[in-house]
């Protein structure tokens, strides 16, 4: 039984990550960019959030609706200011921007903030501690169950957006060929906008939710965007469902790592990451394989 409980937990937390790595995948998918700054970018909302709560004392509701208006707007700044300049003089330097966007990003947030560990669970009141009892061994957390469902509330949105949406179709034509598109009309600068405003604010989403269930801090960015990478990879690069299958995955293999040995959550992750990555570039199509290839050689 404590297998299944184990197994449940990890689930959930897959949900968690695929929230967090959704625009990731996204931004890639449409822009062929890697946005190392995507974890420190939610980090940045959680502690924006923080501070409407606790310091200006507005609901969570608003202060959470504030935020992600701010953050889709960053998105658009970011898209044009940073990455718009930086793909023109190769695929290595937006790489760099958004590292070096990363490193300010982390060192802004410690001057402003400190060194301390936060938390939005005092927002959240009893739901951050709250659970479910399936049974004697079993329980599963209400914010888990929570966030799981914004998980597939959110992807189904967007998968929404994508094919149903004269936006969703521009950005699938501008991410396969974004001149072609040109050529029949679509404003690629104005999809690539959009698509980094989507980016940012999913970012800011997972960052919040992050910031409900555990606690954090200035530079906690980076582990974040180990995770989504991790299960961007794992789920593959075409689909958004894959990104939920892939967050599923690491999650179980971090909480039963975790229960195999103490040292196991962040072991786990990476070896069935590995081992997905290995898969991929041996048995997958050549488009994915291609795809995966190109995300590798932009992280390398």
């Amino acid at each position: 039984m404590i297998w299944v409980n184990q197994i449940l937990q990890g689930v959930l937390l897959g949900g968690y990550y695929a929230v967090l790595a959704c625009g990731l995948s996204l931004m890639f998918g449409v822009m062929r960019i890697i946005n190392l700054a995507h974890g420190d970018l939610a980090v940045l909302a959680a502690f924006l959030v923080w501070l409407l709560t606790e310091r200006l004392g507005i609901p969570l509701a608003p202060a959470l609706t504030l935020v992600l208006a701010a953050m889709a707007a960053l998105g658009v700044v970011l898209q044009r200011v940073v990455l718009e300049r930086s793909l023109r003089a190769g695929i290595l330097v937006p790489l760099l921007s958004t590292f070096g966007l990363a490193i300010v990003i982390e060192n802004l947030l410690f001057e402003g903030f400190g060194a301390d560990t936060r938390s939005l669970a005092p927002a959240i009141g009893s739901l951050a501690y709250d659970s479910w009892s399936i049974s004697d061994e079993i329980y599963v957390g209400r914010l888990s169950v929570l966030i799981f469902a914004i998980a597939v509330l959110l992807l189904a949105g967007l998968q929404l957006l994508l094919s149903r949406t004269q936006l969703g179709r521009s950005l699938r034509a501008t991410a396969e060929d974004p001149d072609t598109a040109e050529l029949v009309g679509i404003n690629s600068r104005a999809v690539y906008a959009a698509a980094a405003a989507i980016a940012v604010a999913t970012a800011a989403i997972g960052g919040v939710l992050f910031a409900m269930r555990a606690a954090f801090a200035p530079y906690a960015g980076p582990s974040q965007l180990i995770f989504a990478f991790e299960a961007v990879v794992i789920g593959g690069l075409s689909s958004l469902w894959g990104t939920l299958a892939g967050g599923i995955v690491l999650g179980v293999a971090q909480s039963i790592g975790a229960q195999l040995d103490p040292h196991g959550f962040l072991i786990a992750g990476h070896v069935v990451f590995l081992l997905g990555l290995a898969l991929r570039l041996t048995f997958g199509s050549a488009e994915a394989r291609g795809r995966l290839r190109a995300l590798l050689r932009r992280s390398a």
